[in-house]
């Protein structure tokens, strides 16, 4: 069985400013000397959480997709993260899962944070993808779809990993770090979640606490309020065997969500 080796980039988002912060993240990337299968950038990790649709939306054929696919091939590793996205007069916060060959898949995120009328500039998500790697089944949300837990119900083990990019802000991360650990343990997976910090443009504070829980809840990472780069290494043996001895998945109740 295969380990799943990850990063998670938690940095200080540039407001509003696209090319600075894919240069700040080359350069990250670029200092990641160890093998790595899965990169996590935060939600909406060229512009900071803006409802600026307008100006910095970009298409399908854009900027930020062919750097992610470069920097995937650089790397020999996927690369992910969410950013803003026009198709069809619409606009969606996507999170994109770029392969090292340079073929991706997506996920639009579900629930869009009213509170910063989110839902008043975006449409809503109404797919739940799971990717695969190396064996792993891994299954991808967008900050505000942590406080829903129907949505990322693991049914029939369908994922093996379930992981959330953020912004997250400070005044509400005691929520963050429980609702993460939580998610794992509800779903006999591990869970993951990459925040950004420092102040954005609407003078929100972030503390980052990006962290990684396994299907026990047992936090795996140190919770840093600085800009850092945080490795793991996530192994499937033990999850299996877990779940094998502790199957309540069996009595778990049915249910379909209307999208």
């Amino acid at each position: 069985m295969q380990n799943l080796k990850v990063a998670l980039i938690q940095f200080e988002i540039a407001w509003q400013s696209p090319e600075a912060n894919r240069q700040l993240l080359g350069s990250k990337m670029a200092s990641i000397s160890i093998d790595t299968d899965l990169i996590i950038l935060p939600e909406m990790f060229t512009t900071g959480f803006t409802m600026d649709t307008i100006n910095y939306a970009e298409q399908m054929d854009g900027v930020t997709l062919s750097w992610m696919q470069e920097m995937a091939t650089k790397k020999k590793a996927v690369i992910t993260g969410s950013i803003i996205i026009k198709e069809d007069n619409n606009f969606y916060n996507r999170l994109f899962w770029v392969e090292a060959d340079g073929n991706y898949s997506y996920y639009d995120k579900r629930h869009l944070f009213r509170m910063a009328d989110e839902h008043k500039h975006f449409s809503q998500g109404n797919k739940q993808p799971i990717f695969e790697l190396n064996g792993w089944k891994i299954k991808p949300q967008i900050c505000y779809d942590l406080r829903f837990p129907a949505w990322s119900r693991n049914i029939d083990k369908e994922y093996d990993l379930i992981f959330y990019v953020a912004n997250w802000p400070q005044d509400r991360v005691d929520a963050w770090d429980t609702l993460l650990k939580a998610r794992a343990i509800e779903n006999l997976s591990y869970s993951i979640g990459v925040n950004r910090v420092g102040t954005d443009g609407t003078s929100k504070n972030y503390n980052g606490h990006s962290a990684c829980y396994d299907f026990k809840g047992q936090q795996l990472t140190k919770l840093v309020e600085e800009d850092v780069i945080l490795y793991l290494t996530l192994e499937k043996e033990p999850l299996e065997k877990y779940r094998k001895t502790f199957p309540a998945n069996l009595d778990a109740d049915a249910f379909n969500i209307d999208i």
